[in-house]
């Protein structure tokens, strides 16, 4: 009994003495952390636990920022988190950022996540335009960042609208050129080929290098007025006080470095800045609000300080931290640089791999059309003992066929004689039949005159045998006369002799005998007219 009474008392005792907390958000440039904070914690706790968790030594560039009223405030290291005028609202939210910018980033900023998380915001306020860049220049910090993210440059795989989706130029220069987004992605691009083999904290710090001379670079400006009631801006950075002309942010009107001003104070809301030459007038000036007056004095106490410490020997702490930087550096390079053999090993290994699979690729394909060809040539053997086979079996008909053609080519030859015998004997017979058609065509003509000359002798006759009859017609009719003794006419040989001397006249001619001699000559002349009786047999034997 009294053992469970003294446990329940232990056990509330331990419960009382269990401190309260509330939840915390840190928000960096590149990630969101939360924590459980105790009630009791100042400022400087709750920033130490950041930085650890980050790893960050280099401390007193940065600090916690949070909104009051859309006034900027930074958390104080000796204030309770909760007596801050923040959110009682969890999470409480701050944001961890650069509150003062080193003069030179290469010689101050000595780890990695130090050059990293200042790369981050001032390439933010680059682009949100909270620091004025020239087009050139904000190309050139563009292909920093794309080196810094990506590495180096590679065709094969940066292809062209790799950067489509990367914020990395202010809106103002590219509202000022009429340009397409490829087009200033070439731009970039071929800025970007040329930084290859650096790393990325070499890239950051390139890019750092080349912001920390703009002139809007670590200035925080503020809204004030002078006695007369002017309104101006001052400029607060790691060099010291700017006046400058609320149209223009580029060039202070007048500037009061660290090393040159003797005191800075403000009472209520007027500032006084005493230079050390006591022949310059003091600087007097109001702003709006007393946070903003509290906030100015707090960056003219650490950027002062920290003007200073640069220029004296470095700390224990720093010198021990740049000494780690240089053999974390050292170590890298000489890590990098083995990276780089091996990677231009593998590189040249996977050229010779590629050339051996081409090479073993090509012997395979050579390999495949070799043996294709092999396939193919048996085949050809075969196709051609095939064709040497047919050819022997035509050689075989041919030799047969030609012996065929000999024995007609003798058949012939000997045809051929006896149609020569033939011709012969035809051309003899067809001499002789012309020889007979001339002979009696010359008969026929002989005996066509001979016919010819038969009816001129048969007209002579009649007309004699005319002249006669008329003759004795006309003695028959006359009367009876003494006898006269007349000279007869000569007749001609073929007609016959009529006998009129005397007294007893003797005419024999009659018209029948005429007739019979007429038709005589007649059939003579049809006789010479018909053809030769040996004609038909001389067709017979040309036939």
């Amino acid at each position: 009994m009294a053992g469970a009474i003294a446990s329940r008392m232990s056990f509330s005792s331990l419960k009382r003495k269990q401190p309260k907390t509330f939840t915390v958000r840190i928000v960096t440039m590149d990630a969101e952390m939360e924590f459980n904070c105790e009630m009791k914690w100042k400022g400087k706790d709750l920033f130490d636990l950041v930085c650890r968790t980050l790893g960050l030594r280099e401390t007193w560039f940065f600090g916690l920022q949070y909104t009051i009223k859309d006034t900027v405030a930074w958390l104080k290291m000796d204030k309770k988190v909760l007596d801050h005028d923040v959110s009682k609202e969890e999470p409480v939210t701050f944001h961890f950022l650069a509150k003062f910018y080193p003069e030179n980033a290469e010689e101050e900023l000595v780890q990695e996540i130090t050059q990293h998380l200042f790369f981050l915001q001032v390439k933010k306020q680059i682009l949100d335009e909270k620091i004025y860049c020239p087009p050139e220049a904000s190309v050139l910090l563009a292909s920093y960042a794309v080196q810094a993210k990506y590495g180096d440059y590679d065709p094969s795989v940066h292809k062209r609208g790799f950067l489509a989706q990367e914020e990395l130029l202010p809106k103002r220069v590219i509202n000022l050129y009429q340009m397409t987004p490829e087009m200033w992605e070439e731009r970039i691009t071929a800025w970007y080929a040329e930084h290859r083999g650096r790393a990325r904290d070499e890239a950051e710090m390139e890019y750092l290098k080349i912001a920390q001379d703009l002139e809007m670079y670590g200035v925080n400006y503020f809204t004030i007025r002078n006695k007369k009631g002017t309104e101006l801006l001052l400029g607060v950075d790691a060099l010291g006080l700017h006046i400058y002309d609320p149209e223009n942010r580029l060039t202070p009107k007048i500037s009061f470095p660290w090393n040159e001003i003797r005191n800075i104070s403000y009472s209520d809301k007027e500032f006084t800045i005493k230079p050390l030459d006591k022949k310059i007038d003091v600087f007097k000036f109001n702003s709006s609000k007393l946070r903003v007056n509290k906030l100015i004095l707090q960056l003219c106490i650490g950027n002062h300080d920290l003007f200073m410490r640069r220029r004296k020997a470095d700390s224990l702490e720093v010198q021990q931290m740049k000494a780690q930087a240089r053999e974390e550096k050292a170590r890298k390079q000489m890590e990098r640089q083995r990276l780089a053999r091996e990677k231009q090993m593998r590189e040249e290994a996977e050229r010779t791999r590629d050339e051996l699979e081409r090479r073993l690729l090509q012997m395979k394909e050579e390999a495949t059309m070799a043996n294709e060809a092999l396939m193919r040539s048996e085949e050809t053997a075969d196709l051609l003992a095939e064709k040497a086979q047919i050819t022997e079996e035509e050689a075989k008909l041919l030799a047969q066929k030609a012996a065929e053609a000999e024995q007609e080519m003798q058949r012939i030859k000997a045809t051929a004689i006896r149609t020569e015998e033939e011709k012969r004997l035809m051309e003899q017979k067809v001499l002789e039949a012309e020889v007979l058609a001339l002979k009696m065509a010359e008969e026929s003509e002989r005996r066509a005159k001979e016919a010819d000359q038969l009816k001129q002798d048969l007209q002579e006759a009649r007309e004699a045998e005319r002249r006669a009859k008329q003759k004795l017609l006309e003695i028959t009719t006359k009367p009876t006369y003494p006898p006269m003794n007349p000279i007869p006419a000569p007749l001609p040989p073929d007609i016959p002799s009529f006998n009129l001397i005397g007294d007893s006249l003797s005419f024999d001619f009659k018209d029948t005998d005429m007739k019979r001699l007429s038709m005589e000559i007649e059939k003579e002349n049809s006789r010479c007219r018909a053809p030769s009786p040996e004609w038909p047999s001389l067709k017979s034997s040309s036939r």
